[in-house]
């Protein structure tokens, strides 16, 4: 995510997940044996940040999701249905999925009638016979409806209704005021989305078209995302879009989605993601996905948000020289690595995301030569210097960079610490490694663990291991410290002592405002 507001923006309320099973699974549906054993699973993944978001028991392996758009209106309630398939990680007597939507009609688990209740965000779920561990499942939750609402910049966004249609915006834990879903980043899995509305209106979600079908005036576009997604990581776009493809980047088809309306004016402005797939293959290797773009829709969100396959970005962007637009593109697109393929394992690692995209805007700024323009520096050491003297007002307002004080906000996890200070640290790594080495630890974690959700703890044992050096205590004391540590190779750096710090010490390196 890409803030362009007064300060950096993201998504409240988390959601939730359970581990990735690691055992063995028995094909075909069953029913746990001894049901004296059977218990419920857990009503929350036990994130720090948000721990009575999400859902334990059980492993989400594809959603199969329809969704309908009974007219050309933006601000409809739509329906929907979702197959769900799981895997029960314990004997489960019952279990929950995340829901925020308006209501549904039935659910069902391995095509049996279930009991259910709702409780807040909690769809509580009652099979008519418990679940075996390690056995795969079905549930269905047929006919539910969801209305989508106005952007809010104070409040998760979610079901956004925009001039043309409607898209989502889930980042952390909103997708599920749309879609019933285990809804953490913690539970990646595959997606197939079927989106369904009037002929003249375009539907477009994550990944490849597969299908589409025209009948009695509707027309049904099929999705398929066949890698591991996050559910706060879902895009539906709805309304009268349209979708222009580029020329592909090393095979990479590119598509780009915005209001039919706007085309012309629009298009042109991101014609420089290609540029920057290029330099991004250079940096980390092969892109992760099956293909990439961006949805601009009007409005203004106050971020940009890296939904996989396909960035979204509203119109206020617009107004913005390429200086300072093409690095929030690389921003976004970076985090089609760091963030999306591998995700974060709970949301006190959420620096792995921003930190990491923030490095690479930065970076792409400094080697296309418009870091001057860009933030008002010449060099990269000048810039993370600057950023070096905000650290200790970062830790002692936000929280060490991988621990964030609270989430009582929006703007408490997303804060500039994750941002800049995880950017800075990946600097400090890079002095006490050397470039080489650096580089190494990057494409390996893409790499080593796409599709998957890692914790800072991985984070630090991968470098240890490739750089050759044990980088515990250095890595720990930059992520978990209250006091920013000295940088390597600049003993001369120094920080701002908190209690003279002036408030804009506290403010994002690069702000952004409308």
């Amino acid at each position: 995510m890409e803030a362009v507001t007064r300060t950096f923006s993201a998504r409240l309320v988390a959601a939730g997940a359970v581990a990735v099973l690691g055992a063995g699974v028995a094909a075909g549906p069953a029913y746990a044996h001894g049901h004296d054993h059977a218990t419920p699973g857990a009503a929350g993944v036990g994130d720090r940040l948000y721990p009575l978001n999400g859902n334990g028991g059980y492993d989400v392996q594809n959603y199969d999701l329809h969704l309908t758009y009974p007219k050309k209106d933006p601000a409809q309630q739509v329906t929907g249905d979702v197959t769900i398939t799981a895997v029960a990680t314990q004997d489960l007597s019952r279990f929950d999925l995340d829901f925020g939507g308006d209501s549904l009609a039935k659910v069902s688990v391995n095509g049996r009638t279930a009991k259910f209740s709702r409780d807040g965000d909690e769809l509580v779920i009652t099979p008519s016979r418990s679940l075996d561990k390690h056995k795969k499942f079905t549930v269905t939750v047929s006919g539910f409806t969801a209305t989508p609402i106005a952007p809010d910049a104070d409040s998760p966004v979610g079901f956004v209704v925009t001039p043309d249609g409607t898209m989502l915006a889930g980042q952390p834990s909103s997708s599920h005021n749309l879609f019933p879903s285990n809804d953490h980043p913690r539970d990646k899995a595959t997606y197939t989305i079927t989106l369904t509305a009037p002929v003249g209106w375009t539907g477009t979600a994550n990944g490849v078209l597969v299908s589409t079908k025209t009948s009695h005036g509707y027309l049904s576009s099929t999705y398929r995302e066949k890698n591991p997604m996050a559910s706060e990581l879902v895009q539906v776009a709805v309304g009268d879009f349209v979708v222009v493809s580029r020329p592909p980047v090393n095979g990479v088809p590119i598509r780009d989605v915005v209001p039919t309306r706007l085309k012309d004016e629009l298009l042109p402005l991101y014609a420089d993601e290609r540029a920057e797939m290029k330099w991004m293959e250079s940096k980390v290797g092969k892109y992760p996905f099956e293909n990439y773009g961006s949805l601009v829709i009007d409005g203004d969100l106050g971020f940009a948000l890296e939904t996989q396959t396909l960035s979204l970005y509203d119109t206020s962007f617009s107004g913005y020289p390429s200086y300072i637009l093409n690095p929030i593109l690389t921003h976004e697109l970076a985090h089609q690595w760091f963030g999306d393929s591998v995700a974060p394992y709970e949301w006190s690692n959420v620096w792995q995301n921003e930190g990491h995209a923030t490095w690479y805007e930065v970076l792409y700024a400094y080697e296309t030569g418009t870091l001057q323009q860009y933030a008002g520096v010449a060099t990269l050491e000048d810039y993370y210097k600057k950023v070096y003297a905000r650290g200790d007002v970062y830790r002692q307002r936000y929280g060490p960079v991988a621990h964030p004080l609270k989430a009582d906000s929006i703007w408490d996890v997303f804060n500039p610490n994750v941002y800049d200070g995880g950017a800075l640290v990946l600097y400090a790594l890079r002095q006490q490694v050397g470039d080489k080495k650096f580089q190494q630890i990057e494409t390996t974690w893409v790499q080593k663990y796409k599709g998957e959700s890692k914790s800072s703890d991985d984070f630090i044992a991968l470098a240890s291991k490739v750089s050759g050096q044990n980088l515990t205590s250095f890595l720990r004391a930059w992520l978990y410290d209250a006091k920013t540590p000295p940088m390597p190779g600049h003993p001369d750096w120094t920080v701002t002592p908190v209690a003279t710090a002036p408030a804009s010490a506290a403010a994002p390196m690069v702000a952004r405002a409308n």
